[in-house]
């Protein structure tokens, strides 16, 4: 492969991603409407149905978000009832969140998004492991790059 070839558009394995992830957003906007929630939204809502109240610094490392972005995020849902945020009472600097009763709920509601989401991909579930497995592996090469890089 040229120098120059390796400098097209559809060589780039960051954009394959890019596209990608932009294609589920707009699959999610569609599936997640029916729920309320927005793509990030359900993302915060499924740490909390699997771990239950959390910090939000807990949260945020969870979903690889900063309070910056995870702040407003939790705002909206506790002002949509799904859930709430308490200060801590052992340390007044750590807000926790936690489900309302309206949250717990929609789990429920919830369990249709995968599935609906699989088949919206073409892919079996082995396929869909079998990508998220890689994609896990390039996470960490690359969190392990980006960390030897900033030395």
């Amino acid at each position: 492969m040229t120098d120059t070839e390796w400098l097209r558009l559809d060589r780039q394995i960051c954009f394959s991603l890019h596209a990608a992830s932009r294609a589920f957003n707009g699959v999610y906007r569609v599936i997640l409407k029916d729920l309320g929630l927005t793509y990030p939204q359900y993302l915060v809502m499924l740490v909390l149905w699997e771990q239950g109240d959390l910090p939000v610094k807990a949260l945020g490392e969870h979903l690889r978000l900063d309070s910056g972005t995870l702040s407003p995020l939790v705002k909206r849902l506790e002002g949509i009832g799904l859930v709430r945020r308490e200060r801590s009472a052992q340390d007044e600097r750590s807000v926790r969140v936690r489900l309302t009763e309206e949250g717990v709920a929609l789990r429920e509601r919830a369990l249709e998004v995968p599935r609906r989401i699989m088949g919206a991909t073409g892919f079996d579930l082995t396929e869909i492991a079998e990508l998220r497995e890689r994609l896990d592996r390039l996470t960490t090469a690359l969190d392990a790059a980006a960390l030897a890089e900033g030395r």
